[in-house]
């Protein structure tokens, strides 16, 4: 299909499907037809705001309101900027100085926060708790909502960097319009007739794709839930009858060792999805044991729109990969040493992809523009992977100093500038280790006088969101060296020997 934007999917559901159930949350509802209509009295207010051109940034939790605002900004030629809403004050001050939006859109919980980061020409719109009180109020507007052009940008979505500042990826609406096309020929839905669940926060670009846009494509119905619980989890499944569900390792691991997990309902369920961290074939093999109902593993990273491979009906999944590349992509591995070549066949290598739905570049960032599309345009992943036999893709390693930790992205750098930032610290070097619940968790090495853990807990507390906050710290008098003396994080690492896993 000829798709330019992801508002394009809104209008075509609005008007092939205007009775279809667009979205639930809670006991709240909204048709397709309604939702256009919102979608487009928002874009209007948008617009009389200045939006056209500027960032939209959308501080607000899982619901319908982040839902409509996304659609309602991009027609309004805007830049879609979704912020996590459980940032503490120092990360979503550093996000929204760097995106300079013309509009901030909050919930109630996050206000104070919003607008004490917010530059003091843009404005603050604010969500109220009560969505059934929002949508008798929101503005609503008849006829379609304007398509912006496809070659101008429509998302802004910030990810780490190893400099320890958030980056902001710039990806037109034609890239993640064709990205949406990619994904869908891979894996295909049923039009009418899907009802997709939305566990992961929606300000990600896993769950946009996988769960916002891929259910607009359907024109099916998007049950969300405001956050992940292991019982309600089940509970929407059984009770909307789910045909799809996209999430993350973390969330599996969780619903499988709930108890009652495989007597529950799955008869609905024709498929489920997974990205953002490797999923063990321990996993995959236990859920599709209980549940009758395939994983389908796939790979990417926000620069590239974020779909780069997946497993899929299309062809035989092979556990352990992360599939072929979608329609349309290209993906090489470079060298470890020399990444002006190849590596050898049958050898890892940094993986390196090519394809139209790749971001444009950082914004205002030229240099890390430059050494991320250094490879004659390629975008360099900082991931490690080889092909196997079949010429699947396999994730081996990550050359970037990340974790990933329940899904999320973790730069270490980042944890370890605000350790450094606690006045008694002399060093700190925090690393990543294994964890059958989340992936991977942190661990924090510190040297320094008069330290605590407790001090330093209460004090990443306040500086980092939940997931960056180290689990463990290991207060030290000295850290390990590599020959050029610096801090050997991979000594740290092999070394290790500390808390056993716990939630």
């Amino acid at each position: 299909m000829s798709l330019t934007s992801p508002v394009q999917l809104l209008n075509d559901a609005a008007r092939l499907s205007p009775t279809t159930v667009a979205y639930v949350c809670g006991d709240t509802s909204l048709t397709y037809a309604e939702a256009g209509r919102i979608a487009s009295g928002l874009r209007e207010a948008l617009t009389d705001m200045g939006a056209k051109g500027r960032a939209v940034a959308l501080v607000l939790p899982n619901g319908i309101p982040v839902c409509l605002y996304s659609f309602a900004a991009q027609s309004a030629g805007a830049m879609v900027c979704a912020v996590n809403p459980t940032y503490t004050a120092r990360e979503l001050g550093q996000v929204i100085t760097d995106a300079e939006p013309a509009v901030i859109v909050c919930g109630e919980g996050t206000e104070h926060a919003v607008r004490a980061a917010a530059p003091v020409s843009a404005r603050v719109l604010v969500v109220p708790d009560d969505t059934e009180a929002w949508l008798a109020d929101a503005p609503r507007t008849s006829g379609s909502l304007p398509v912006p052009p496809p070659d101008t940008i429509g998302t802004l979505q910030y990810t780490g960097g190893t400099s320890g500042r958030p980056k902001g990826v710039m990806l037109t609406n034609g890239a993640v319009a064709r990205n949406i096309v990619q994904r869908e020929a891979m894996l295909p839905t049923v039009p009418g007739d899907e009802r997709v669940l939305c566990v992961m926060p929606l300000f990600h670009v896993f769950a946009q794709s996988m769960c916002l846009h891929l259910t607009a494509m359907a024109r099916g119905t998007l049950v969300i839930l405001p956050r992940y619980k292991p019982g309600e989890t089940l509970d929407a499944i059984e009770r909307h009858r789910i045909t799809r569900f996209p999430a993350g390792p973390t969330v599996f691991n969780g619903l499988i060792a709930t108890p009652g997990f495989e007597a529950r309902d799955w008869s609905g369920l024709r498929c489920a999805y997974s990205g953002s961290a490797p999923l063990s074939v321990a996993t995959l093999t236990r859920w599709e044991a209980a549940t009758g109902a395939p994983i389908y593993e796939g790979y990417g990273q926000t620069e590239a729109g974020p779909i780069l491979t997946f497993n899929g009906p299309s062809h035989p999944a092979r556990p352990g990969t992360v599939g072929l590349p979608v329609e349309g992509t290209e993906i090489r591995l470079l060298d470890l040493v020399d990444p002006g070549c190849d590596a050898r066949p049958g050898e890892a290598g940094e993986i390196a992809a090519c394809g139209p739905q790749i971001m444009s570049g950082y914004k205002g960032l030229s240099e890390e523009t430059a050494e991320a599309l250094s490879a004659g345009g390629w975008l360099r992943t900082g991931d490690v992977g080889r092909f196997d036999e079949a010429g699947y893709l396999v994730i081996e390693d990550r050359k970037k100093d990340l974790v990933l930790v329940g899904g999320y992205n973790v730069y270490l750098r980042e944890v370890d500038e605000v350790l450094m930032a606690y006045p008694s610290v002399a060093e700190a070097a925090v690393i990543g280790v294994p964890d059958s619940y989340r992936g991977e968790r942190l661990v924090a090495y510190v040297v320094g006088g008069d330290l605590s853990e407790a001090a330093l807990r209460a004090h990443c507390e306040e500086r980092l969101v939940r997931y960056k906050q180290p689990f463990e710290y290991v207060l030290t008098e000295a850290l390990p060296r590599t020959p050029a003396q610096k801090i050997d994080k991979r000594a740290l690492r092999d070394g290790y020997e500390g808390r056993s896993d716990v939630a």
